[in-house]
């Protein structure tokens, strides 16, 4: 398997569309260098292809440190950090939002009651 922040294979350009989903905040306690897997899926996309990615909704004061124990993380924080990366952000969906989720347990204990968030970015 090709580590996430290592996407090196010739065939991964151009590509219009990229999805990760729920995947995103196993990358907070792996060992992932974050910045480095952004930039490579923002090289991978073409001018003006997307990214999608949809997670579980930490607090925000949480930022990325509830991954491992919570399986969630921040949207502020995830937003942030693929903005980092070149991206602009476009849109977000709300059909899989929860708002009556405290966000103090982890996603996988109660699906049916989690927040979500997904989040649509372009790259220039």
């Amino acid at each position: 398997m090709t580590p996430p922040d290592n996407l090196s294979n010739p065939s991964l350009k151009n590509l219009d569309l990229v999805t990760f989903l729920f995947g995103y905040h196993d990358t907070t306690f792996l060992p992932v260098d974050r910045a480095k897997m952004n930039k490579a899926i923002f090289d991978a996309l073409k001018p003006g292809g997307l990214l999608i990615i949809a997670d579980h909704s930490a607090k925000p004061e949480d930022g990325a440190n509830v991954g491992k124990t919570l399986h969630r993380i921040a949207e502020k924080t995830l937003r942030s950090e693929i903005e980092e990366a070149g991206f602009v952000f476009v849109a977000e969906g709300d059909f899989i939002r929860r708002p009556g989720d405290e966000r103090t347990t982890p996603s996988s204990q109660n699906p049916a009651t989690v927040d979500n968030f997904i989040l649509k970015f372009r790259k220039p």
